[in-house]
């Protein structure tokens, strides 16, 4: 008898403590890269960009040296100082992308030698392809135990390879090809693909496969200045991984008949374009869902030719992957008309809100918001506001008079240009700071562009924070920690001045945009105070904000300043967009293009810095992490003006090589 009650004393205390545990303890579904390997852009499906691996960590992470390094600079005309990839890894070798022609490359995972490369011969496609450059990376997949390698070329051809040869796929589309722009219900010549009148696509992101379909997105020219209001539409395909069938489309511009059609006013869905996906894609493979961000409607600053709220435009959307049917979505910006195409791709984690477990998706907004949903369901995690927001002045066009605020987690990024944010160092600056900025017009988040000359107030523009570069942005400056729940998004304070002109002789469109930079302040410094770029840790079980750091330190071109002699600066960070990578143990980060070629690591509870690599050159796109041969090694793409573009592997010396 009384072992009996000591055994159901011990079964009682069992399920406490495990009750206890699940309390404090977030359930993780999403588990990052596995086995050592990094097979994803995102590390796994669900882009959390993290790895249980801690062979590094925070007793040895100042000890790590390069161990490789492979140069991209002979595979194609690209500038040397641009390499915007992150490569996979499975199995001991990388797989990345490099050159203007998008070579795909195999690499040995332990010494950085080449083992195979493949590209498409020349055609005229590429030669007018709006997007020339190296690309984001590659898809890995196996098929019947076999590796996969998926690259989609700038002429918008999905190409499927033997990840052992690197030889094309047979069975696979025609001789392991597909030409993307058939299928999207345009006439599509055999050599010069759709005729121009209807705009030009293109894709520079991976794909992403999802139990054996192949989900692909696209991306346009910059839509700054388009030169016509006519574009193609970045509708969303699916396709089967041993054949390359299309098996279904989802249209980004809904037809009559489908959701959202009515949220297009008058004739404009037959000829607006854009709303691509070029941002990286997300998915839960158990959820079978593939989340979609998308970008604005063309054109980025005017939509006097697209009256309504223009859905699917500037939104996160969640579709079945069997079938691309729409699940739920979410609309960030309504009638976007300020370039605030969601930039990144949205990472899932699993939370605990209150004591309710929820799957949840966080995307990261160039807005400086955090948005957070139940991923399966859509519904946001915290409430969302409907807030009245200025209307435009300009001719022709007809703003959304509300816009939706999330309430939590808070802005990570300045959302305002006032005054009060204008630099003062010393008053001489914030006087000269004050007599620039009015020659523009000021306002919260989502005060609409205004003209290059408005006879009204005599501005010449409109402060737009973020701006187009600002926020979170290309990089995919996000990360999560499922064992934690914590988010840490790198974001960029940097604004734009929107003026808005009518040029027929650049665009049958009423209006464009002079472009999406920002003014320099006072004697070439920055306009704005700083810090100029940031990483941000929110605790996504709360929706609190835990730390904020720079990112970087404060460059030599603001503390050898003349007109800062003797002044006290602050830790100001570089205007760069950090890419970042997390391990079970530290943050890693690069600071970016237009940063210094530092690579830290940091204690993920503080934002301490808890080691400083230096590189050869600025970091271009975020690391990633994997090991071979029992040593864990990071890889980073690096280039500067000057230094050719390069994968830069660190890893930790030989035991032999410390003693």
């Amino acid at each position: 008898m009384t072992q009996k009650k000591d055994n159901n004393k011990i079964i009682l205390m069992f399920c406490f403590f495990s009750f206890i545990l699940s309390i404090v303890t977030p359930v993780s579904a999403q588990h990052g890269a596995p086995n050592g390997d990094w097979p994803y852009w995102g590390g796994d499906a669900g882009s959390t960009r993290y790895s249980a691996l801690d062979q590094i960590n925070k007793d040895n992470v100042k000890d790590l040296e390069i161990a490789w390094r492979w140069y991209s600079a002979n595979y194609g005309p690209i500038p040397e100082f641009y390499f915007r990839a992150t490569p996979l890894e499975v199995g001991g070798v990388l797989y990345t992308v490099a050159g203007e022609r998008r070579a795909a490359v195999a690499i040995d995972a332990g010494t950085g030698e080449t083992l195979w490369m493949w590209r498409m011969k020349n055609n005229p496609r590429w030669d007018k392809s709006p997007r020339r450059f190296s690309g984001r990376g590659l898809a890995y997949s196996e098929v019947d135990g076999e590796g996969r390698i998926i690259v989609v070329t700038p002429g918008y051809y999905m190409v499927m390879l033997n990840a052992a040869t690197g030889q094309p796929v047979d069975g696979f589309g025609k001789n392991g090809i597909i030409d993307l722009q058939e299928g999207l219900g345009f006439k599509v010549d055999p050599v010069n693909g759709i005729d121009p009148k209807y705009g030009l696509i293109t894709h520079g992101s991976p794909p992403i496969v999802v139990n054996d379909i192949i989900v692909v997105g696209n991306a346009h020219g910059r839509g700054y200045y388009p030169k016509q209001k006519e574009n193609i539409p970045g509708h969303i395909r699916g396709y089967d991984i041993r054949t390359g069938k299309q098996l279904w489309i989802f249209h980004v511009i809904p037809k009559p008949g489908e959701y959202g059609h009515d949220t297009w006013e008058g004739d404009s869905w037959t000829y607006t374009g854009n709303i691509s996906s070029w941002a990286p894609l997300s998915a839960d493979l158990e959820l079978n869902i593939v989340y979609i961000p998308t970008d604005c409607p063309t054109g980025d600053y005017y939509g006097g030719h697209r009256h309504g709220d223009n859905l699917y435009g500037t939104a996160l959307v969640a579709l079945d992957v069997k079938t691309g049917k729409r699940i739920w979505h979410q609309q960030f910006v309504k009638h976007d008309i300020w370039n605030y195409d969601t930039p990144t791709a949205p990472n899932l984690l699993n939370i605990r809100v209150k004591r309710k477990k929820i799957k949840a998706i966080v995307q990261a907004t160039k807005q400086g918001w955090a948005y957070v949903f139940d991923r399966k369901t859509g519904i946001p995690v915290w409430p969302m506001e409907e807030r009245k927001v200025p209307a435009s002045d300009v001719p022709g066009e007809m703003t959304s008079p509300t816009q939706i605020v999330p309430t939590l987690p808070l802005p990570f990024e300045l959302q305002e240009v006032t005054v009060d944010e204008l630099i003062d160092f010393t008053p001489e600056l914030r006087a000269q700071a004050v007599k620039l900025a009015s020659k523009y017009r000021m306002g919260p988040i989502f005060t609409p562009p205004s003209l290059a000359e408005d006879p009204k107030d005599g501005t010449q523009g409109t402060f737009v924070m973020p701006g187009a570069n600002g926020g979170a942005n290309i990089p995919g400056g996000a990360v999560v920690d499922p064992e934690t729940g914590i988010f840490y998004v790198a974001s960029e304070k940097r604004h734009s001045v929107i003026r808005l002109v009518n040029d027929p002789e650049k665009s049958s469109m009423n209006y464009i945009s002079l472009g999406p930079g920002g003014i320099r302040g006072p004697q070439g410094l920055q306009l704005l105070k700083p810090p100029y770029s940031r990483i941000v840790a929110i605790d996504m079980n709360t929706g609190k904000h835990l730390w904020n750091i720079p990112n970087g330190n404060t460059p030599r071109s603001l503390s050898e300043h003349p007109a800062l002699e003797g002044v006290d600066l602050p830790q100001t960070g570089n205007m760069a967009h950090a890419g970042l990578v997390i391990t079970k143990t530290l943050l890693f980060s690069g600071e970016g293009r237009g940063g210094d070629p530092w690579f830290r690591a940091y204690d993920k509870k503080t934002g301490k810095v808890v080691a400083e690599i230096e590189l050869p050159a600025q970091t271009n796109h975020p690391p990633m992490t994997y090991m071979h041969n029992g040593k864990q090694y990071i890889v980073m793409p690096v280039a500067a003006p000057g230094h050719p573009a390069e994968l830069v592997a660190l890893a930790l010396p030989d035991e032999e090589e410390l003693e």
